[in-house]
């Protein structure tokens, strides 16, 4: 038999190792993680199955789940004490009770064509920057112990990785995000309404997407998942040349999504279209608001170290 050749396994493995690191190196901004992480995410409103102590809870105490007694040790609360069992027995016994399950947020990321749109200035595509919203969430999500869900989506909800809050489950999400399926359409209402029937028991729910659909189905889907209890998270990611549109002479603008190309002078189109953008953005804003949603837009040229942080402490004030 030959014998194996353990420098150069060795080697290889090490290769392999080496790879995998810089993929996860990608996602993993550790200026933000470490500025949000202190932060946690906390659910806003009540959400079913949260850590006692850390969410909010709409189970006031102790879930209502009886599961055994325990011998009374000094310095327990004595309002536990069962005193029924006392009068039997002449000894203290507390109450213990299930506890709640832990938070979960459902992730979900729009792959479509869209989003792979990235301005002349702008280092990252919209899909690149949702990618590392997405995965920086889930890392703190599980590192507070809770878990995660992530699903991608185009027209269809094309990926989904269940409910988990093992470390091992990042390296699922980022091979499933390097390998969802862009260029077509997306049609968030149906996705939304996808995930509704997915997310079964109430969560906080993240919706990552530049939003580019019809806003006033957007609100009505949103409004089903307020209407299940859910915690939603609107991350509307934009780049700043969609905003601004600082072209200045005359252009051609390639169709995203089936839509045809134009080629127009972008100063005859420019205040009417900063307008337009403007009362888009307005629109989506304000229905969130009304259906006690929280929308956060974030532009690509931004820094997550900059965007997520203060997201996460304006969730925290409403919270306390």
């Amino acid at each position: 038999m030959i014998p194996v050749n353990l420098a150069t396994e060795s080697r290889k493995y090490c290769e392999r190792e080496s790879h995998r690191v810089n993929q996860s190196q990608k996602y993993f901004d550790p200026e933000t993680l470490a500025r949000i992480r202190p932060l946690g995410l906390r659910a806003r409103t009540l959400v079913e199955g949260v850590m006692a102590g850390l969410h909010r809870s709409p189970l006031r105490g102790h879930s209502i789940e009886f599961a055994q007694h325990r011998e009374y040790v000094p310095g327990d609360d004595l309002r536990q004490v069962d005193w029924k069992v006392y009068a039997r027995s002449d000894r203290y016994y507390l109450k213990q009770y299930e506890d709640e399950t832990n938070l979960i947020a459902y992730l979900l990321l729009d792959t479509s064509e869209s989003m792979q749109y990235r301005g002349a200035d702008t280092p990252l595509t919209k899909l690149e920057y949702a990618q590392l919203v997405v995965f920086s969430l889930a890392y703190l999500v599980i590192t507070q112990q809770d878990s995660a869900a992530l699903g991608t989506f185009t027209s269809e909800l094309n990926g989904w990785l269940p409910p988990s809050g093992s470390a091992s489950y990042l390296d699922d999400m980022i091979r499933m995000m390097e390998s969802a399926p862009t260029g077509e359409r997306t049609d968030l209402p149906r996705i939304v309404e996808l995930a509704a029937q997915r997310c079964s028991k109430p969560g906080v729910i993240v919706l990552v997407s530049d939003l580019l659909d019809d806003q006033q189905r957007l609100l009505t889907a949103l409004k089903r998942l307020r209407y299940q209890r859910h915690d939603v998270i609107v991350v509307h990611v934009l780049d700043d040349s969609e905003l601004t549109f600082p072209f200045d002479r005359s252009t051609r603008f390639d169709g995203l999504e089936g839509l045809p190309e134009v080629v127009t002078d972008p100063l005859l189109i420019g205040g009417a279209y900063r307008r337009a953008m403007a009362a888009f953005c307005t629109e989506i804003e304000v229905g969130c608001q009304h259906l006690g949603v929280d929308y956060h837009r974030m532009k690509t040229n931004e820094s997550l170290a900059a965007t997520l942080p203060p997201l996460l402490a304006r969730r925290l004030a409403q919270r306390s």
